[in-house]
């Protein structure tokens, strides 16, 4: 058996993918400012929207939810297994992932008429010839997405964290240059009719699918340097077979998911500029969770699959609660954040070039009101990751059943009783209230598999947080108030800075030091550091 290196502490593997996934959140973030700039919240962006969704849905649908779900815990079992470490089933799995996702891409890229007639309503305010055309040039990005999530996957098994993570940052980078390509080339994307070889069209379209492919790419290197030789492997493995057994389950789940985001796109589509509102919202609701929630989830991963492979309940009821406290610790201050200041957020990032102050706080209320979720959504997404670490798929897609029934039932229900322009807060609403019920069902399925999972420990430190955060942000709000009173800042933009700028500088501080007064456990370690830190000055 291949002696395996010691694993790094969730504190230390956490840490070194923190800066890589605040640069690459930045980074993305300027790409969608640049986008919304140069398009507006019209037609072609949304079009555009519909379609850059499709290659990263069908992807999920096909193998990225199995390999981002399954594989961490089915390959951690090979490597403790196997005499070479689990380097054969790694390439068998890359195998077998190469050519579904190929043949995956080609049935997609002949069927993209058919995709868009799923997403775009008869009465729909984006242009379906026009996703069609993006789609054609983005869809071969399936493959790369999927092969993106396995390399990843091996290379986290591997104790390689920091890599992965700096990917989508030069994802990031070839679209903001492809963004920068399409201001510069003359003409426009006629829209009647649709014209297939227009430059910017051409321009958009392929350099946004290049992104992903060099963010697949860029990781084939580290595989070798992790000491995984690829080579093709065919032929049957018996793990396939358990493979197989628990990716069924979850290409239902995805599935379910697919039809979620049809049914919500289609609901959108109702209003112009919707769908960039509740993508621009999620992208920011995403940014705190990208850098803190998704490194935490990305450390624990391998350990608990250590400790259901071991069958320790112990440890892993302890990751699990560990992983709970420190969601609700690091991220609602930034749900806080964005629910006090989520109006202004908007303004001041989208109020530039093509998108005006009104589509800015459009964006912002749907952040401000669907904030809530943030913490639900992280909790979720752990809770879940368990039952795979467990070889339990099946209990997840029956989570993800529930949630989508809720979701759908949401989504019709705003769309019959709420305002056409109101349509991306109802999206917006509607998705974090199937988190919330998510959450909640999953920690009782969890409490009837595993026993006590510390849950009175979990929702005493949200209620400290809840407190914290109220407290930091009433103050801070409160000075933002008076500053610009005081300054007498008239213009709206501004304003919107003044209020972000004060909320963030005064408002998350002040919260992490009242959890500090509040001893809340989990940032105890903050506190030594910060302590250690000022002895030594």
């Amino acid at each position: 058996m291949v002696d395996q290196p010691k694993p790094p502490s969730v504190a230390r593997a956490s840490g070194s993918m923190a800066v890589a996934t605040v640069v690459s959140r930045a980074t993305g973030l300027l790409s969608k400012l640049l986008l919304l700039a140069v398009l507006g919240s019209t037609t072609l962006n949304d079009s555009y929207q519909a379609a850059t969704a499709l290659p990263t849905m069908i992807n999920e649908l096909l193998l990225g939810g199995v390999l981002t779900s399954v594989a961490v815990p089915l390959l951690v079992r090979a490597e403790r297994d196997d005499g070479d470490g689990g380097e054969s089933y790694a390439q068998w799995l890359i195998t077998m992932s190469a050519v579904l996702l190929g043949v995956g891409t080609l049935v997609a890229i002949a069927c993209a008429p058919l995709l868009t007639s799923l997403f775009v309503a008869e009465r729909s305010e984006a242009d379906p010839e026009l996703v069609t055309a993006f789609a054609y040039l983005v869809l071969p990005g399936i493959v790369f997405y999927g092969m993106s999530a396995l390399l990843g996957a091996i290379l986290n098994t591997k104790h390689v964290f920091g890599l992965p993570t700096w990917a989508p940052v030069l994802n990031n980078v070839v679209v903001v240059l492809t963004l920068g390509a399409y201001w510069l080339v003359p003409g426009a994307i006629s829209v009647d009719p649709v014209r297939m070889g227009e430059p910017k069209l051409l321009v958009l379209g392929l350099g946004t699918m290049l992104g992903v492919a060099v963010q697949a790419l860029v990781l084939v290197p580290a595989l070798r340097r992790a000491g995984i030789r690829f080579r093709w492997r065919w032929g049957w493995d018996r793990r396939l077979g358990e493979f197989g057994g628990l990716a069924g389950w979850v290409l239902l789940y995805v599935a379910l998911g697919f039809v979620s985001m049809i049914v919500l796109t289609r609901v959108a589509f109702h209003d112009t500029g919707a769908l960039v509102a509740y993508n621009l919202q999620w992208l920011i609701a995403q940014v705190p969770y990208g850098v803190l929630g998704v490194s935490l989830l990305t450390a624990l991963m391998p350990r608990m699959s250590r400790s259901a492979a071991a069958g320790d309940t112990a440890a892993l009821v302890g990751d699990l609660s560990f992983g709970n406290r420190m969601s609700a610790v690091l991220l609602m201050p930034f749900s806080a954040l964005m629910t006090v200041g989520g109006v202004s957020i908007g303004v001041a990032l989208f109020s530039y070039g093509e998108s005006t102050a009104e589509e800015g706080a459009r964006i912002g209320t749907a952040l401000a009101l669907s904030a809530f979720g943030l913490v639900p959504y992280a909790i979720t997404l752990l809770q879940l990751r368990v039952f795979y670490a467990l070889k339990d798929a099946r209990t997840p897609t029956l989570i993800q059943a529930i949630m989508v029934a809720v979701r759908i039932a949401l989504l019709y229900a705003f769309l019959a009783w709420t305002p056409t322009d109101k349509l991306a807060v109802g999206v917006s609403v509607a998705m974090s209230l199937s988190f919330v019920v998510g959450c909640l069902v999953g920690q009782v399925w969890l409490r009837v598999r595993l026993g006590r999972l510390r849950t009175g420990y979990t929702v005493w430190t949200i209620c400290l947080t809840v407190v914290a955060s109220a407290i930091g942000f009433a103050v801070a709000a409160g000075l933002a108030w008076l500053l610009i009173r005081v300054t007498g800042v008239a213009d709206e933009v501004v304003r919107a800075w003044v209020r972000v700028v004060v909320l963030t500088a005064v408002g998350l501080p002040l919260t992490f030091l009242a959890l500090a007064v509040l001893r809340v456990p989990e940032v105890r370690p903050a506190v030594a550091g910060a302590l250690r830190a000022v002895r030594r000055r």
